[in-house]
């Protein structure tokens, strides 16, 4: 299995849950880039969130 990765609008790149900040929200979490906060797509943000760096 390849990882994952998207880039952000801010020039990050994120590869896995450490890239990435968690906001609670009402219904389920939402996930944002750790470097400036752009809200990440549910489905990018759940891909990377169970990849590891190993």
């Amino acid at each position: 299995m390849s990882l994952s990765t998207y880039r952000c609008p801010c020039g990050a790149t994120l590869r896995f849950r450490q890239d990435l900040t968690k906001e609670q929200a009402t219904t389920r979490p939402r996930w944002k880039c750790g470097d400036c906060g752009t809200p990440v797509p549910g489905r990018i943000a759940e891909k990377l969130r169970h990849q590891h760096p190993s």
